[in-house]
C-alpha cells in the first residue's frame, strides 16, 4: 500500500522549515568561524573593531559588532537564545527575521555609540537577541491574535528573565545595547501591527 501524498502545502512547509534551518545554521557557523579565527589567528584583536562610543572609528562597529564576541563563552551564551528566539520570529515569516535583525542591530548599535561608556568597546549579538524578544512581545501586545500571544508567552517564559539585562545592574555588560536592541525590535513589532498594514512585516 503506497503512502499518502503529503500534498503541496506540506511540501511547502517542509521547504520553508529547511530554509529556516539553513539560515540559522549558516549564521551560527559564520559567527563561530569568525570567533575561532579571531582567537587562533588574531589573538582577540578583532574585537577592537566593535563599537567605540562617540568616536568616528567606532561607527563601523555598528555593522561589525554583532559578528564579534569577547571569547567563546560569550558567543556560546548568545548562540542558543539567538537560535530559539530567531526561529520564533521566523514562524511569523522568514523575512521578519531579517527585518528585525537589521533594525535591532542598527538601533542597538547607534544607542551604544551615543550612550555607551567612554573608552569602552562593545561587541556581541545580544542587541539582536533582545530585538527578537522585543518584537515577539510587541506582536503579542498589539496584534492580540492567538498565534502572536502564544509566541510572546513562549518567549517570555524562556527568556523573560533576560529583561533585567536592559538595566545597568552588572558591570561589563552592555546594557545600552540590550535596551536599544529591545526597543528596535519592539518598534518593528509596533509598526507591523498598525491599522492598514499586513499582519506580517513582509508585503502581501
Amino acid at each position: 500500500m503506497s503512502g499518502r501524498d503529503p500534498g503541496p502545502h506540506s511540501a511547502g512547509v517542509r521547504r520553508e522549515f529547511l530554509r529556516q534551518v539553513a539560515i540559522l545554521a549558516g549564521i551560527v557557523a559564520l559567527l563561530w568561524l569568525l570567533e575561532i579565527a579571531d582567537q587562533l589567528l588574531f589573538g582577540g584583536r578583532l574585537d577592537a573593531l566593535g563599537i567605540q562610543p562617540r568616536t568616528a572609528a567606532g561607527l563601523r562597529g555598528i555593522a561589525l559588532a554583532p559578528f564579534l564576541h569577547g571569547g567563546f563563552a560569550h558567543l556560546a551564551a548568545n548562540t542558543i537564545p539567538f537560535i530559539v528566539l530567531g526561529w520564533l520570529v521566523m514562524l511569523r515569516s522568514t523575512s521578519d527575521f531579517f527585518v528585525v535583525a537589521v533594525v535591532s542591530a542598527a538601533v542597538s548599535g547607534l544607542g551604544v555609540w551615543l550612550f555607551g561608556g567612554a573608552r569602552s568597546v562593545h561587541v556581541g549579538l545580544s542587541g539582536v537577541i533582545f530585538g527578537f524578544l522585543g518584537y515577539l512581545l510587541a506582536r503579542g501586545v498589539y496584534e492580540r491574535r492567538l498565534t502572536a500571544i502564544l509566541l510572546a508567552l513562549i518567549a517570555l517564559v524562556l527568556y523573560g528573565g533576560a529583561l533585567w539585562g536592559v538595566l545597568p545592574l552588572q558591570a561589563g555588560v552592555s546594557w545600552q545595547g540590550h535596551l536599544f536592541g529591545f526597543l528596535g525590535g519592539w518598534l518593528v513589532g509596533y509598526i507591523a501591527t498598525r491599522p492598514g498594514r499586513s499582519v506580517s512585516v513582509r508585503g502581501r
